[in-house]
């Protein structure tokens, strides 16, 4: 009996012993071991063994790239406005080995970092600029903490800044400025397009009269021309066919009724080249005063 309980014992020494000598690491994390209380090495991914009872493996700590959301901050602008700001930091563990003992609680640590770089950041910029200098503020902030948390073991990659929000009477503010500064641009772009509107409309009033003018000068041309080919004809017409003065009288006699139509013709200059043709006419015509005195 008692030799069964030895070598029970002896078994779970065994068990034990073999499970503090043989350790696995997991790929993209690293091990420290101490030995008696004394840094001895660091482990790598893989399969280790260790002095049982000697060695003393510590947490495992992730050499990923981490990320963390730290929560909003007050912090006051240069022109004495506090505005709350979110910011969320990524950094990667280089040095094990400096992560654990160079610094007690390297995530409360950078924090800390965080926000009194911020705040000396902000500090010294005025709320509209904080607003607009995201990419600015990252980079301070990055350069800062990298500079900072480099003797821990740690690399700072990158620092965002998921928001910052100014007090509810400034949000109002800026809300109605923006509403108003809308308004101003809908404005001046209606003005522009009723300008330009105005314009085409003016051009386009401008083109008609010039080819409406264009038109009747030619039309007037054209029947310049017409009338004054047709009086040519005629004039031929006369001269060729011999005309008499009586035949010339009877024409323009034909053409009184016509010089008095229009309503406008309220006086009428008879040439003298008619009145002598009538004078001709009636002595022409049988009956007239020359027959009887002759």
């Amino acid at each position: 009996m008692i030799a069964v309980i030895v070598l029970v014992v002896v078994a779970v020494v065994v068990v034990v012993a073999l499970w503090k000598t043989v350790r696995i690491v997991p790929q993209a994390q690293a091990g420290l071991v101490e030995r008696l209380g004394r840094y001895q090495r660091t482990l790598s991914p893989g399969v280790a063994l260790l002095v049982p009872f000697v060695d003393r493996l510590r947490p495992l700590i992730d050499l990923r790239e981490q990320v963390v959301s730290f929560q909003p901050q007050p912090v006051i602008t240069e022109d004495n406005l506090v505005v709350s700001i979110d910011t969320v930091l990524y950094f990667q563990i280089t040095d094990p080995k400096a992560a654990t003992y160079e610094v007690q609680n390297y995530i409360q640590a950078i924090e800390q970092l965080t926000v009194t770089t911020l705040r000396n950041v902000i500090g010294g910029m005025q709320l509209e600029e904080s607003l607009t200098s995201r990419d600015q503020i990252n980079g301070q902030l990055r350069g800062v903490l990298d500079e900072a948390t480099g003797k821990w073991g740690i690399r700072v990659n990158r620092v965002e800044i998921k928001a910052i929000d100014p007090p509810l009477t400034i949000k109002d503010a800026m809300e109605k400025q923006m509403r108003a500064d809308r308004d101003k641009r809908a404005a001046i772009l209606t003005a522009e397009g009723v300008k330009q509107s105005q314009i085409l409309t003016a051009e386009g009033e401008k083109q008609s009269a010039i080819l409406k003018a264009e038109g009747q000068r030619q039309a007037l041309q054209l029947q310049a021309e017409g009338q004054s080919k047709a009086i040519g004809e005629v004039f031929k017409a006369i001269h060729e066919g011999d005309a008499d003065p009586k035949l010339l009288a009877y024409q323009y006699l034909q053409m009184l009724p016509q010089i008095a139509q229009g309503e406008s013709n309220k006086v009428w200059i008879i040439p003298s080249e008619i009145t002598q043709a009538l004078s001709r006419l009636g002595e022409a015509l049988p009956g007239s005063s020359g027959e009887t005195k002759s």
